[in-house]
């Protein structure tokens, strides 16, 4: 039953701190309390072990032992012996009070995620812009900036174009984010920073590669598909794909010259890395 309570315990609650009292202490005290309660669950029953223990011989005129097999409890596990089944809890304290302070503990919302999202994104929007060296008043920066063709010309750190809120399930969330030039660890750094903004804490706990340029979880190839027939005819099915998607990129850049469709082998239309979809 305590292990049962203690799954029951993965959330978010609310808690009522009155004038006087420290944050600290009240999070110790909702502790103990919690620990109180997992650790006075009727503990199960013994597991048995056999134990051959000595005995008088039945049905003899001797006075002789002998050695019997006796189920008996074992009490490795027994409160007495190993001490209360929980010791520690972790609990976390969002928004702060201070001593003189009363109210509710409890803030993270998914308005107040969102916010936080919209000036993550606006930030880096403007970095974007920055690193892209156009001229903001011209019509070539306005045409590209309509068809989302802004890119950083030279190296620059990790760029968000996009980021939102799929799924909002305290004390879970799921992020779809949009970005260039990014690690998997910067990643999770940015989950991090989005706790640090909301005045909590906050761990990325899977990280999932979903697009990579025109190529979807749907285009990639599964083990069994490591082949030279399926991989020639998965670039034979992305080929238009990948041309057309490198005119769009480079057609600011390069006019209105044409690029080399699939039957003109001489240009590259495949990027050098076309599998990396999940890390």
């Amino acid at each position: 039953m305590g292990s049962a309570g203690l799954a029951r315990l993965h959330g978010l609650f609310a808690v009522y701190k009155p004038p006087g009292l420290k944050w600290l202490h009240l999070r110790d005290t909702v502790e103990m309390q919690l620990l109180k309660g997992l650790n006075d669950f009727k503990p199960p029953p013994p597991k048995q072990r056999i134990r051959f223990l000595l005995s008088p011989v039945e049905d003899s005129e001797e006075k002789g032992l002998t050695l019997t097999a006796t189920s008996v409890p074992s009490l490795t596990n027994h409160p007495l012996v190993r001490g209360p089944a929980f010791t520690n809890l972790k609990i976390g304290v969002g928004h702060r009070l201070d001593v003189q302070a009363s109210g509710v503990l409890d803030h993270v919302t998914r308005a107040k995620l969102e916010r936080i999202l919209s000036v993550i994104q606006g930030s880096h929007q403007k970095a974007l812009v920055t690193y892209s060296n156009l001229d903001l008043q011209s019509q070539e920066a306005y045409e590209m900036a309509v068809r989302g063709l802004i890119r950083p010309m030279n190296k620059s750190p990790m760029l968000i174009c996009g980021i939102r809120c799929l799924h909002f399930a305290p004390p879970e969330f799921l992020l779809e984010v949009q970005c260039m030039h990014e690690t998997q660890q910067q990643l999770r750094k940015l989950v991090h920073e989005i706790g640090l903004e909301l005045r909590t804490t906050a761990v990325c706990s899977q990280v999932r590669r979903t697009r990579d340029g025109p190529f979807t979880l749907d285009d990639a190839l599964l083990r069994t598909q490591w082949n030279l027939h399926s991989i020639q005819d998965a670039i034979r099915a992305a080929a238009p794909r990948v041309a057309a998607e490198l005119e769009k990129s480079l057609r600011p850049l390069s006019g209105t010259q044409p690029l080399p469709g699939p039957a003109e082998p001489q240009g590259s239309a495949h990027p050098s890395s076309a599998s990396g979809l999940e890390p």
